[in-house]
């Protein structure tokens, strides 16, 4: 990402359920760069997909939603979030999680 903003950030997304991962992975993807949001897929499971996104908060909550909805082979039970690093704050002022 070139600029950032205060509501900018990195988080780790965590999709679990029959996820599918051969189709379910392209498709994030896809949808992730549609959006501007950097991905880098930690791991991809039949039951879990693993992820880092970083971008707007309303950009990654729009990731969030077209997940949990998801192509027709896919179903999603839960997605878990956490924030690995306010992009936008100076590394001196970080704490640490």
């Amino acid at each position: 990402m070139t600029r950032s903003g205060p509501n900018e950030l990195r988080e780790r997304i965590t999709i679990l359920g029959d996820v599918n991962s051969a189709s379910f992975v392209p498709w994030i993807r896809r949808h992730a760069d549609k959006l501007g949001l950097s991905q880098d897929f930690l791991h991809a499971g039949a039951e879990r997909i693993e992820l880092e996104v970083a971008g707007p908060v309303e950009l990654i909550d729009m990731l969030e939603m077209g997940c949990s909805l998801g192509p027709i082979d896919v179903w999603v039970d839960e997605i878990q979030r956490r924030i690995v690093d306010p992009i936008s704050t100076p590394k001196s002022e970080r704490h640490p999680t």
